[in-house]
């Protein structure tokens, strides 16, 4: 299926530098990369970009927050919206590819080796948004459906991972306390090494509360007194190793991380309650009390 994104980078007369960000930004820090991945392509400081994320009347589609594509697709969209601008500046500017980008005092200047060009953007028309230079770019990844034997593309990357977990097993309370995860990660490339290691903190906290703790039952658990999530005392510590492979149609190279953090975290956990235990959990949460029932029926204790 067709997943694409549009992205525009523009400069107003006063030499404001805007993104027109249609992602939303739910946390994972889609705002902060999409501006550092634009400014880069622009070549411009990413201090000078400011950010409009999601307002219908100014911002282009850019599909759903979800299955760690913002990165990766609206990634490369802000990369080429970025690029778009800053060939129309050096057109503008009859100025060559290696020339330099500044923005001062509201003005624009080209620095083209020894010689300054200064563009005057209050002479240029502006258009509904009150811009006079808009840069834009489209991104929708290369995929085709899959035949009648199943076989195709219906992806055009896929995220890698590998956890491990050491956990504590109290097999008198049946209790798995997990004490440290490692997680080594492929994300193509780390747009924002700090942001990164922030989703796959949070995608582990959200394992491990898929692992061990959170259950919805209709009529019980339906409010965060009694459906249970972990906090800071659960979470184990956590050494994050990220992988830098490029992936050739990501922005710089970069991919998503969402899931893959989340994906992971359960299965590393069962599987050290097995090398702990001999015990094989098959279903979550594994509560203390399906834990010790399990243990019992197993005859482990």
């Amino acid at each position: 299926m067709s997943n694409p994104s549009t992205m525009s980078v523009a400069l107003n007369r006063e030499g404001k530098l805007t993104l027109y960000n249609g992602a939303v930004d739910i946390g994972q820090g889609s705002n902060t990369i999409m501006a550092q991945i634009a400014a880069d392509a622009l070549g411009l400081p990413v201090q000078e970009m400011r950010v409009v994320m999601g307002d219908t009347a100014l911002t282009a589609d850019a599909g759903k927050t979800s299955a760690s594509r913002q990165t990766f697709i609206s990634g490369k969209a802000a990369e080429l919206a970025g690029r778009d601008l800053r060939a129309q500046i050096l057109r503008l500017a009859n100025a060559g590819e290696d020339a330099r980008l500044e923005l001062k005092d509201g003005e624009l200047h080209v620095h083209d080796g020894v010689e300054v060009r200064s563009l005057d953007l209050a002479e240029l028309p502006e258009d509904a948004r009150g811009d006079v230079l808009c840069g834009s770019g489209t991104f929708d990844p290369p995929t085709s459906p899959l035949d009648g034997n199943g076989q195709g593309d219906p992806y055009a990357t896929y995220g890698f991972a590998a956890q491990i977990a050491e956990v504590e097993v109290d097999l008198d309370l049946g209790t798995v306390k997990v004490l440290r995860m490692a997680a080594a990660h492929d994300v193509g490339r780390a747009v924002n090494p700090t942001l990164v290691e922030g989703q796959i903190h949070g995608g582990i906290a959200q394992g491990l509360g898929l692992a061990l703790m959170e259950e919805y039952l209709p009529g019980r658990t339906e409010n965060l007194h009694d459906y249970l999530i972990p906090t800071f005392g659960d979470m184990p510590e956590i050494t994050s190793i990220l992988v830098e492979d490029p992936e050739p149609l990501g922005p710089y190279g970069a991919k998503g991380v969402g899931e893959h953090s989340l994906i992971a975290t359960a299965p590393a956990i069962f599987g050290g309650v097995y090398q702990a235990t001999g015990l094989r959990l098959t279903g979550t949460p594994a509560t203390p009390d399906r834990v010790r029932a399990a243990l019992r029926e197993a005859g482990i204790v």
